[in-house]
């Protein structure tokens, strides 16, 4: 039998985006500028790292409980009260293999076939094809430049069913386009959902990264208990993409479902993994300012040297590490990054990979070092100069 019909129809009416291919060369070709993968640069400090020896010595390399160590619950429980004001138990929060497992389990224990989702878009990558490996049905809501980005709750309405719909992922700061929900858009986005029996799925990965506005948990506002699920990573805070921890804290029956449905996905996040995560959240917190500090000087220049560059139209972004120009150069997002490789050896991400929307516009991540930034828009410049 050929291998081609073994192949299942799900898995091949995926998109197929870049980014698989921007992480390979970011770390396999020495000679392109990299401004394509979304994960520090920065490792994590020595307490982390120390944590990670001191677990692997004292035999923490089994399986951990699949809700997670009930040491690291405990910890995440205080963070959530102290840093965002959402107050909850351990029943009500689960360790798991990265925020992406979280969406993965969240949307395993809320969503049947035939059922929508709402997600933004441009949004991140992993949204829309979660909900359709699940055969449910992503309803994109159109995020537009002219609206800084933000949610429209009046676009939110147009879309939804009430016999179908089912739940709404928001991204705050969001990826790509580095918005910051003001309080506006994250209480209306909360009003649509109590009148209309949806679960928020706040996806909250680049809270930390914030350089204008306030970060604002949806789950913290009055009543609001019941109705979200909120994300969060130790990827980005901390530098720790490759630890795979995450974790997910919301209605008792939701985490209770995702709970059991652990043990068939990772099982656990990685013992070692959550061992640092606590070291993470109990040790000192001045590598973040210190690193956000950076990205804020990073921000600042790629912005400036963008508007700077014709062919480029690009909104200050208030959070994330994430630059989102509208691009003018007579070819798609695609074709234009597939050009910026070769004639520039630049690496970014096609705004297409985030959705329909994203079309027309590309990313940069500026989580690479400021030196590599300046020569990587000194590159594009020269590149682009003769191309309009």
């Amino acid at each position: 039998m050929p291998l081609r019909s073994v192949i299942s129809e799900r898995e091949e009416e995926l998109p197929k985006g870049e980014l698989g291919e921007l992480i390979r060369i970011a770390v396999e070709e020495k000679d392109v500028i990299s401004f394509g993968p979304g994960e520090p640069d920065f490792t994590p400090p020595r307490h982390i790292i120390s944590a990670v020896k001191k677990a692997v010595e004292k035999g923490y390399t089994h399986y951990s409980p699949p809700p997670g160590r009930i040491e690291l619950i405990k910890e995440v429980a205080k963070k959530l009260k102290r840093e965002n004001s959402i107050d909850v138990e351990y029943e009500e929060i689960i360790i798991t293999a990265g925020s992406t497992e979280a969406i993965l389990l969240s949307l395993l224990c809320v969503v049947d076939p035939g059922e929508s989702v709402l997600i933004p878009n441009p949004g991140f990558v992993v949204y829309l094809p979660t909900v359709e490996l699940l055969n449910g049905s992503p309803l994109s809501i159109p995020l537009s430049k002219e609206n800084k980005f933000q949610i429209d709750t009046d676009e939110i309405k147009k879309l939804i069913d009430p016999k179908k719909t089912r739940a709404i992922i928001i991204n705050t700061p969001s990826n790509p386009t580095g918005t910051v929900f003001n309080k506006k858009t994250i209480e209306g986005i909360a009003d649509v959902a109590i009148d209309n029996d949806l679960l928020i799925i706040s996806d909250e990965a680049y809270e930390k990264f914030v350089y204008k506005g306030k970060h604002i948990s949806i789950g913290s506002l009055n009543g609001m208990k019941d109705y979200v699920l909120t994300l969060h990573s130790f990827s980005k805070t901390h530098g720790m993409a490759g630890f795979r921890v995450g974790y997910a804290a919301g209605p008792e029956k939701i985490i209770k479902a995702m709970r059991g449905l652990h043990i068939y996905t990772s099982i656990c996040s990685p013992t070692v993994s959550q061992m640092a995560a606590i070291a993470a959240l109990k040790g000192p917190q001045s590598h973040i300012r210190k690193n956000v500090k950076e990205y804020n000087r990073r921000r600042k220049y790629i912005i400036k040297r963008l508007n700077e560059i014709k062919g480029f139209d690009c909104l200050e972004p208030e959070g994330a590490f994430y630059a989102f120009p509208k691009i003018d150069f007579k070819m798609n997002s695609l074709k234009f990054c597939k050009w910026l490789l070769k004639n520039a050896k630049v690496a970014v991400v096609p705004g297409s990979d985030f959705g329909m929307y994203g079309e027309g516009f590309i990313r940069f991540s500026y989580a690479t070092s400021y030196d590599k930034i300046v020569k990587g828009m000194n590159r594009i410049e020269k590149a682009v100069r003769n191309l309009r």
